[in-house]
């Protein structure tokens, strides 16, 4: 009897997804609502249409996302694979001629001999097993309102609204501290104190720091979270009245007052990563890093994600999916892409990797791969699984959510540059063992 799966969705995760599970003898039916119906963003009929960028970002193995991708590379990706074929000149980045990669996804895609494409909108999740939803960031209203019913109201977000996030290796504890407003419960918060004439300067920066341009779907969905820059547009002590509010926060080490203090909150349960509470921002990430880094203790951050704010469809993830991109209580059913709370397309990519390997995984009834913290496809996958659910937002792959050396490497480039060999030779022994890459 025929194994047969279906994916929802031909983007970047979906088509991943549908060739993982294809080129292991599963018959797959690939549901596109493209040409029919189009979302806001995407206007090409082709698959695995690129919106934003042309970009896959960095190359370099000492790059967290050069890493991801030689460990797609290796498991062999399809998204990789019309990538590499279809790179143009960027320096240090991986980027493509947007046509020419959407193009040949496609035509790989359909001329799959298991691949049935059928050109039609999915309003609600198919029954049954074996199905992985891959619809993307910008899910058509009838699935988005299915996907909503499904799980409940409250583990849906129609808009990723998200501060930035460094390291907090890279932040300067000599000048920050840690402690909890008038010293309640424990001091988990990282505080930046500033002087007056610090607040007055950040404020200046900020007031005037230039902003992205909004597509025009991301309008007329932020009325209830403001962005940082538009409090310092209403006025020079607003910000001070907000996320600023020094009261109640007083470096013990020297009792002194501040003027404004600007808080850092715990993004992962290692505490590798911590967010600018109160920070969601609409300025250019270059932008960003500029003025942000004016906060004292913040000169030398390491930015893992800068601050967002447009729309975006995406689960609560740590609640719901496993770390294999599967459903808690119905493993079978499966969601991929930024849906799931990982950022960016090669991100999406991988999940779609890791969702198409696991799902044919249990239909084979081989061992689930298993791919640990170490790697970078581990690490977004127990990311978007473990982190705190309360404050969940979607991230970048990084080497903030790897797990780290157990040895101590100064520099940073050669530190990146072990734990990517360490990951590399993780993957290759994980294929070695594993049924499902033998003959590849």
């Amino acid at each position: 009897m025929n194994k047969t799966a279906i994916v929802v969705g031909a983007g970047l995760a979906g088509c991943e997804a549908a060739y993982q599970l294809a080129k292991r003898g599963i018959y797959v039916t690939l549901y596109e609502m493209k040409p029919k119906q189009y979302t806001p963003a995407h206007h090409h009929p082709n698959f695995a249409e690129l919106v934003c960028s042309n970009s896959l970002r960095g190359a370099n193995l000492t790059n967290a996302v050069g890493l991801l991708k030689e460990e797609m590379r290796r498991l062999g990706s399809v998204i990789m694979d019309a990538a590499d074929a279809n790179a143009v000149p960027a320096g240090g980045a991986l980027a493509v001629d947007r046509e020419a990669f959407s193009a040949a996804v496609t035509k790989t895609v359909r001329e799959h001999p298991l691949i049935t494409v059928k050109e039609e909108e999915i309003t609600k999740i198919p029954e049954g097993e074996n199905i992985i939803i891959a619809t993307g960031p910008l899910t058509a209203e009838p699935l988005s309102q299915a996907i909503r019913d499904y799980f409940g109201k409250d583990y849906l977000s129609f808009f990723d609204a998200a501060a930035p996030i460094v390291t907090f290796e890279s932040i300067d504890m000599d000048k920050a501290f840690f402690a909890s407003r008038y010293n309640k419960g424990t001091p988990d918060y990282i505080n930046c104190p500033m002087t007056k004439e610090e607040y007055l300067a950040f404020y200046e920066a900020l007031r005037t720091a230039e902003c992205a341009e909004l597509h025009d779907f991301d309008h007329q969905v932020f009325e209830g979270c403001m962005p940082i820059e538009e409090m310092a547009h209403r006025g020079e002590d607003t910000m001070r009245y907000g996320p600023l509010k020094p009261v109640g926060l007083v470096d013990d080490r020297t009792g002194a007052k501040s003027y404004g203090v600007v808080q850092l909150r715990k993004d992962n349960a290692a505490g590798t990563l911590y967010n600018l509470v109160g920070f969601q921002t609409h300025l250019k990430f270059p932008e960003q890093k500029r003025v942000f880094s004016m906060i004292p203790g913040l000169e030398h951050a390491e930015f893992v994600r800068y601050g967002v704010m447009h729309r975006n469809t995406y689960l609560n993830a740590p609640t719901l999916l496993n770390k294999d991109f599967s459903v808690k209580g119905r493993e079978t059913l499966y969601f991929a892409g930024q849906m799931t709370g990982v950022e960016g397309y090669v991100e999406s990519a991988s999940s779609g990797l890791m969702a198409g390997l696991s799902l044919a995984a249990k239909m084979l009834d081989e061992p689930l791969p298993d791919f640990p913290a170490k790697t970078a496809l581990g690490a977004l996958g127990n990311y978007i699984s473990t982190a705190e659910p309360t404050n969940f937002q979607p991230m970048n792959i990084n080497f903030g959510i790897i797990a780290s050396l157990t040895e101590r490497i100064r520099l940073k480039a050669d530190r990146y540059m072990a734990i990517s060999q360490r990951s590399l030779a993780i993957i290759e022994k994980l294929k070695a063992e594993s049924n499902l890459f033998k003959g590849e």
